[in-house]
């Protein structure tokens, strides 16, 4: 049976927003989808029964557009994020002044429940751009809206990811596989289904106004560790190469002037070689998951299943013994 709340997802059409979408939708919300090219997106209307998924056009430099997606609206949640900077969309312009658009827009129109996705590592002493801007994104919600629920995920994992599968498409055509100092900095990866819950339960637990939680899976993995992994699943023994940051530091931009090109993809950023000097995992004494409900799935149970398509001989080949 469908609610009569209506809850604006901006950023829904992306890898992490279609598993919000998606809960919400099972949960009876009525769900708008706010994407800058909605009619991209139209297979998410089959996430719900008909007409419960609405799709419309909206870009955070456009203040009109963001209040028409809010308009009827009693519940807004932002997704919207990029892990690298490409023309207009940068970290300043999408994580802090457009999550601060959404959020005083929210509020003058009177939509006092909003979910905000940052990330683990949001801080405004961060050395990452992609960090600092999280923080900026966070402060300027819970001004606009304090009793706003910021939630932080470390790595997201699931089918459609930018983690696992990138490495295991690599390791496809390279004999090395680098390990940015050492490879010994420690992630928490979190399931995208699991996101998609938390949302659903922030919106529906009281005490989850005005709190942040940080959003990381049962098991902490080095990056070595998770390179060990995909490699196993993929049954590809590959060199894991440590290179030390200096070295990293100019692949990183060596990767950038290559991503330039057109239709040339960045492998890595120099500011994403900074985040992976620190630790990525929930902080000591910070609510999470549980204090959510939610369980957790391990990237053991997940991430094989999507990862078989970089297999040696195919998906369906035994792996050797």
């Amino acid at each position: 049976m469908l609610r009569d709340e209506i809850i604006t997802v901006f950023g829904g059409s992306g890898f992490v927003g279609r598993h919000v979408v998606r809960a919400l939708a099972k949960a009876g919300y009525r769900v708008r989808v706010a994407s800058r090219r909605p009619h991209l997106a139209q297979d998410l209307r089959v996430m719900g029964v008909v007409g419960q998924v609405q799709l419309v056009q909206a870009n955070l430099r456009v203040p009109s557009s963001v209040e028409r997606a809010l308009d009827g609206a009693s519940g807004v949640v932002n997704l919207v994020g990029v892990l690298n900077e490409s023309g207009r969309q940068t970290f300043s312009r999408l994580h802090a002044l457009g999550a601060k658009t959404i959020a005083e827009t929210a509020a003058a129109m009177g939509v006092s429940r909003i979910i905000h996705i940052s990330a683990i590592g949001a801080s405004a002493d961060s050395a990452s751009r992609y960090a600092r801007t999280k923080a900026e994104g966070e402060a300027a919600v819970l001004a606009a809206l304090p009793e706003a629920t910021i939630l932080r995920p470390s790595i997201v994992f699931g089918t459609e990811d930018g983690f696992f599968n990138r490495f295991g498409a690599m390791a496809r055509f390279v004999p090395a596989l680098p390990l940015f100092g050492g490879g010994q900095s420690k992630f928490q990866p979190v399931f995208a289904g699991d996101v998609g819950k938390a949302v659903l339960a922030a919106f529906e637990r009281n005490d989850a106004r005005g709190e942040t939680y940080e959003l990381g899976g049962p098991g902490i993995y080095t990056f070595e560790a998770l390179m060990k992994f995909i490699l196993d699943e993929i049954d590809r023994p590959r060199f894991l190469l440590p290179l030390p940051w200096a070295i990293g530091s100019v692949i990183a931009t060596v990767s950038e002037l290559v991503g330039a090109l057109p239709l040339m993809p960045v492998v890595i950023t120099r500011d994403q070689l900074t985040q992976l000097r620190s630790d990525n995992v929930v902080s000591e004494g910070a609510k999470g998951l549980a204090d959510l409900g939610i369980a957790g799935e391990t990237v053991e149970a997940i991430v094989p299943s999507y990862l078989e398509r970089y297999r040696r001989y195919g998906q369906f080949h035994e792996r050797e013994a």
